[in-house]
């Protein structure tokens, strides 16, 4: 068959030489990028996947690996970028992991409802997995990180450098040490960032937290690897650090060529020079161990890892530290504080507080940092996200605290340039929201004021906090009290129904009144007749059972009362005061409640309406009991007979309870 245009053939021919090389020219230079990226050496592999995809060449698995490129670099803003091309473009290739990638790398540009909406992608394709259970039970995670957001005030450091600094720790209590990539040991280029490899500094730390004085630390640890996030005994003698898998000169690599992280120990010799350096023994070639921190007791190794037993990307582990210097086994530290992503970077506070970062729970976008309480056996308590401005949308990790100072340091990139994986270490300090929480006790029906009311306050979980009384003008305070935090204020006194208030503290420092209301409990019990008829006490003298011409008149007007009510049925109590011993004031009191009921008797009182029995001393009305010294006005308080009502008329109320 002859052609009709033989020029068309020979352009057609033409073209498809071209675009045979080209696509030659393509697979090579994506071969040769999938090398860099195996190798993690993802700004390398970057330029070549984005020439690549210049040249109109597109596949699902160079999205997924150009957005790793930045994802893996903390690059979050150019990760959603090409993680939305992805998804966009090649629907049915996109993993349940980049949908999860690309809802974190939203969270950084403040698409938090696109975010979700990934999350809910993620979830149908994964099934109830550890990072689903935590979604779906936080889906008002911006308003619960909002709620528990504290005031903090954050400052760069002085010791930043233009490349990476991070992963602070407390080396005694006057210094800090902290990785950079400042002009390191060795001079290497570190593919994965472009940048030197890391280095292990000090620098001095001020009464104010403020760093300066940075030096590289002497000794044997700093190699032409990288060092990096360390913890220090209290002592300041030893310490556990990170390191790339390189020990006498000499690098080790896993089966994928990639030289991995792992846990180093040294000591002190004179003169600040570390020395002794030595592999713990729980490392590996296959898998990173990094980032370790000490409990605060000292008998406890926590770390980061991807060992096997790892729930996702990296868990946090830990293991006991033996008396004979032996190490027990790693155990990880379960569901309640691991996911299917990446945690990382512990620290234990001296208040016995876990603090880490996670990439795997419900945040504000990359590494959030997260608090919880945590026990001798490693037992956590509830997670709470510590809020902005510590957490921002990019990543924000290795936060050390002193929380009696409440202050601090953590890492965070949120201001680098885009595109800029630097790392800046920030000076933290909790600043004092305080409110004072003020008011007054008033009688709930007559608004007069109550002083002498004890006030405590509660948190709320009902532990007691302080506790105070109110003063001659029935007012009460308690200066320092939390801002943005719920108590409860209890008021009670003798007379009086206690009273409660819950209140939730403001937001800004303030200070907040309350008027506490005590409803007065009925001064008489209903079966008292000597309260209901405002008698004075019948009292005796030392050692006598006789009635006294001051008895006389308010026996008269018991006298009275059972007269006009005929019904009416009295029990005489009769005490002494604790002078002489038991035996003896039982007779006494005995004899004084029979010379009460005589009385009675021979003034015309029925003797089938009194009934009486003596109590000696065992109802004292005051502290007057044996070894007590006491004055005779005290002792005369005891010496008394009271009238306890049996049955009424209507008079006073027959369902009181008998009186104690």
């Amino acid at each position: 068959m002859m052609l009709k245009n033989p020029h068309n053939f020979l352009l057609v021919s033409m073209l498809a030489l071209l675009m045979t090389s080209v696509s030659f020219s393509q697979e090579r230079q994506i071969e040769k990028a999938d090398k860099e990226f195996d190798k993690l050496a993802y700004i390398d592999a970057r330029e070549i996947y984005l020439k690549v995809v210049e040249d109109g060449y597109e596949s699902a698995e160079i999205y997924q690996k150009l957005g790793d490129t930045y994802y893996w670099n903390s690059d979050y803003d150019n990760a959603a970028k090409w993680y939305e091309q992805l998804i966009q473009k090649f629907p049915d290739e996109t993993k349940a992991a980049y949908y999860l990638r690309a809802a974190q790398s939203y969270k950084s540009i403040n698409k938090y409802d696109e975010s979700d909406k990934l999350m809910v992608a993620y979830s149908a394709m994964t099934g109830d997995n550890l990072i689903v259970q935590n979604f779906e039970g936080t889906r008002n995670y911006l308003s619960d990180i909002a709620f528990s957001s504290r005031k903090y005030e954050l400052e760069k450091t002085a010791i930043n450098t233009e490349t990476s600094d991070f992963g602070s720790a407390y080396y005694l209590t006057d210094k800090v040490v902290f990785a950079s990539a400042d002009g390191t040991t060795g001079g290497k280029i570190y593919t994965w960032t472009e940048q030197p490899f890391l280095d292990l500094f000090v620098a001095d730390r001020d009464e104010n937290g403020r760093l300066t004085n940075k030096r590289r630390l002497e000794g044997d640890i700093n190699t032409e690897y990288h060092e990096s996030s360390a913890v220090f005994t209290k002592d300041g003698n030893t310490i556990y650090f990170t390191r790339n898998n390189f020990l006498k000169r000499k690098a080790g690599k896993d089966k994928n060529k990639t030289v991995r992280l792992k846990l180093y120990k040294a000591t002190k010799g004179e003169g600040d020079v570390w020395t002794n350096v030595e592999e713990l023994p729980f490392n590996s070639k296959e898998y990173s161990v990094a980032h370790p921190a000490l409990s605060v007791d000292e008998k406890r190794l926590y770390f980061s890892s991807d060992m096997p037993g790892t729930y996702g990307m990296s868990d946090i582990f830990y293991v006991d530290l033996e008396e004979d210097g032996t190490y027990g086994t790693p155990t990880n530290m379960g569901d309640d504080i691991n996911t299917e992503a990446r945690e990382s970077f512990p620290y234990i506070s001296n208040a016995g507080n876990l603090y880490f970062a996670s990439d795997g729970r419900a945040g504000l976008g990359g590494y959030d940092i997260y608090a919880t309480t945590i026990d001798e056996n490693s037992v956590v308590g509830g997670i709470e996200n510590i809020g902005a401005p510590a957490n921002s949308n990019q990543d924000d990790f290795a936060l050390i605290i002193n929380e009696d100072e409440q202050l601090g340091y953590l890492t965070s990139n949120r201001d680098g340039e885009k595109g800029s994986v630097n790392d800046d270490i920030y000076r933290i300090q909790i600043t004092k929201c305080e409110v004072e929480l003020a008011g007054v006790v008033v009688d709930a029906n007559t608004k007069a004021i109550i002083p002498g009311a004890t006030v405590i306050l509660l948190d709320e979980n009902n532990n007691r906090l302080s506790e105070t009384v109110s003063d001659q003008n029935a007012e009460f305070a308690f200066p320092d009290v939390e801002c943005s935090t719920q108590y409860t204020v209890r008021a009670s006194k003798t007379g009086y129904t206690p009273s409660e208030e819950i209140v939730t503290m403001p937001e800004e420092s303030a200070v907040l009144e309350l008027e506490l209301q005590l409803t007065p409990i009925d001064p008489c019990p209903a079966n008292d007749l000597g309260c209901r008829l405002s008698l004075q006490p019948i009292y005796f003298d030392f050692d006598k059972s006789f009635i006294r011409p001051d008895a006389a008149i308010e026996l008269a007007k018991i006298l009275a009362a059972m007269r006009q009510y005929p019904e009416l049925i009295i029990h005489i109590e009769s005490h002494t005061d604790s002078r002489a011993p038991n035996r003896y004031n039982e007779l006494l009191s005995e004899r004084r409640a029979q010379s009460t009921l005589q009385w009675l008797i021979q003034n015309g009182i029925s003797r089938n309406r009194l009934t009486a029995k003596g109590y000696g001393e065992y109802q004292l009305t005051n502290q007057c009991s044996d070894g007590v010294e006491c004055t005779e006005e005290e002792h005369q308080l005891n010496r008394r007979s009271m009238f306890i009502i049996q049955n009424n008329n209507g008079m006073i109320d027959n369902s009181a309870n008998e009186r104690n």
